[in-house]
């Protein structure tokens, strides 16, 4: 479990650089250069995300469960990632209606997606890992509000109608396999 928080530490830490400390990370980008910082940014999370992906893999099978969710909490969370994953989609595209109205979409599929997987998922481990995703989303979201930082203006709706079609095919893939040979857990049958 220490090297999953550990990597949650790094991951979460240099994503939440500019909530706790905006001056401080302003100075670093003013002092080394702005492809210096996203480097050095880039560096750590990547460590972080390894450390996560490795510390759940090894924490998760020894991992106490701590609550039993029923049957039904894993269909609920199949249709929250079909959200989470047109969201998501729509966080990568020019703004649309979605991306206008959910103002930060990658936080919010970001929300989405550790909000469902808690409903499915009773352990320790998973508790840990979607757990603090959804702590870090929600402060990060207020962070955003008080710094004014309302999102972008409605645009046309064929971004929309993008993001439901890119998000829901790539939902599909990763129910049908993606998530199986990734994570070794199956979604469908």
């Amino acid at each position: 479990m220490l090297v999953l928080i550990l990597g949650l530490v790094l991951f979460l830490g240099i994503h939440s650089v500019r909530i706790v400390a905006p001056a401080w990370r302003d100075r670093q980008v003013a002092r080394m250069g702005e492809a210096t910082w996203k480097g050095i940014y880039a560096v750590v999370a990547l460590v972080g995300l390894v450390l996560i992906v490795w510390g759940y893999d090894r924490a998760w099978p020894a991992a106490p469960v701590l609550y039993e969710p029923p049957v039904w909490m894993k269909h609920v969370n199949l249709l929250l990632m079909w959200v989470a994953f047109v969201v998501l989609t729509a966080s990568q595209m020019p703004a649309g209606r979605i991306r206008s109205a959910t103002r930060h979409p990658m936080l919010l599929a970001v929300k989405i997606w550790a909000f469902g997987h808690l409903l499915a998922n009773g352990d320790l481990a998973a508790l840990v890992l979607f757990g603090a995703f959804l702590a870090w989303a929600v402060v990060d979201r207020i962070s955003m509000k008080r710094r004014g930082d309302f999102g972008p203006p409605p645009g046309p709706v064929v971004w929309d109608v993008a993001a439901v079609l890119v998000g829901s095919a790539a939902w599909w893939l990763f129910a049908w396999r993606l998530h199986l040979w990734l994570f070794g857990v199956p979604v469908m049958g």
